[in-house]
């Protein structure tokens, strides 16, 4: 599986960003998917995660309620829709799929990633 994330660019905060991770490959559909985030000098951090078909998510306390995690398997994609948003929302955001591991919280549990796009919140 190739990912492709895209979607990032600078917003205000309480200001609103679409995130959208476009996979190649036929077997995107088996694959959890999940997005984290990396600022300078941290850890990359769990986000949201979806379940292969869409039937669960999950996400990390600091966006719930915020964060909307959706994807279309029929176009190989997976969005992250990002409202309210706070500078410390500031970092690189990643997909990633996984499979065999629910709710994939860990970086490590990850099979692929795409590169990252940068998301930039002023205050």
């Amino acid at each position: 599986v190739q990912l492709q994330a895209f979607g990032g660019g600078l917003a205000q905060a309480g200001g609103s960003l679409r995130l959208s991770c476009a996979a190649s490959g036929r077997t995107f559909s088996t694959y959890g998917m999940g997005w984290f985030r990396q600022a300078p000098g941290k850890e990359r951090e769990f986000v949201a995660a979806i379940s292969w078909i869409g039937g669960s998510t999950y996400y990390a306390d600091s966006v719930k309620g915020r964060f909307t995690i959706s994807r279309d398997n029929a176009m190989n994609t997976v969005w992250l829709q990002m409202n309210s948003l706070k500078p410390e929302d500031t970092a690189v955001y990643y997909c990633g799929a996984v499979r065999n591991r629910w709710p994939p919280i860990d970086y490590h549990d990850m099979d692929y990633w795409g590169q990252g796009t940068q998301v930039t919140v002023s205050s």
